[in-house]
């Protein structure tokens, strides 16, 4: 019911906030009361519909504005997304680097990763930081969504693909003593073509951090192509990513990969 409030533009967010805690604005809250306290703000009758519906539960205005003001405080607390470059340095452009900020995440993690890419070369490369923190921290667990790819031409079964990819990660690519869990998209692996394939580039720390970004795990995204994400501490984001993967993997829409 308070969605409408809070989705409010800042400056009207506040001047409603405060006609309801001195009593300017009193229920039924009717649309021309409100235009009074708020100008003619789009929506009215929507915000109108919002703040009867609050009244019809019991919570009266002054508790409708401390809620809206706890809610501004709490989001002034979400340090604001960063932008996350890779490519050439520029005199003048300063933005955070995707392999520092692929390897901060790594190192910083407690408890969880989640890590989501197309593509990944040199595995050993790729995967070293991310399988010593494993080995590390026992008690941190990983999750990574990989894509398995059809070449083209390509005749072999997809359960064949799929054993063929999981025998080169385990005793090539990964180079840790623990081994993640690893999720794939079966669609990337039907014999008369791909019918979806798992392109997602993600990385979420502790359902705290996300990075979501254009670049996927190889030293060309990450040093010289020209790849741009963002990095977000909000912890919503994160969860968000989180439970959608999760999901996707409970309804068999990905599938785990054969372990080590």
């Amino acid at each position: 019911m308070i969605d409408a409030l809070l989705e409010l533009p800042t400056h009207r967010r506040e001047r409603l906030a405060r006609a309801l805690a001195s009593g300017l604005l009193v229920p039924p809250y009717e649309a021309a009361a409100l235009s009074a306290s708020l100008g003619q703000a789009p929506a009215i009758d929507t915000i109108a519909a919002a703040l009867r519906r609050l009244d019809e539960s019991g919570i009266p205005g002054p508790a409708i504005a401390l809620a809206l003001d706890a809610a501004a405080r709490a989001g002034a607390k979400i340090e604001r997304p960063a932008l996350v470059w890779s490519g050439p340095e520029v005199p003048g452009l300063h933005a955070r680097d995707t392999a520092r900020v692929y390897e901060e995440l790594l190192g910083g993690a407690r408890r969880s990763l989640w890590i989501s890419t197309f593509a990944y070369y040199d595995g050993p490369r790729a995967f070293a930081t991310l399988a010593a923190r494993m080995d590390a921290n026992p008690e941190l667990t990983v999750t990574l969504l990989l894509n398995i790819g059809r070449r083209p031409g390509e005749t072999a079964a997809p359960e064949r693909l799929v054993m063929r990819f999981a025998e080169r990660l385990w005793r090539h690519d990964w180079p840790g003593e623990r081994a993640p869990e690893v999720f794939y998209d079966p669609r990337s692996l039907e014999p008369s073509g791909a019918g979806g394939v798992l392109h997602a580039k993600a990385i979420v720390a502790d359902e705290e951090v996300s990075f979501l970004t254009s670049a996927n795990l190889t030293e060309a995204a990450f040093e010289r192509n020209i790849e741009l994400g963002v990095i977000s501490r909000d912890v919503g984001l994160a969860t968000s990513v989180v439970r959608h993967f999760q999901t996707l993997i409970e309804r068999g829409i990905l599938l785990a990969l054969p372990s080590a």
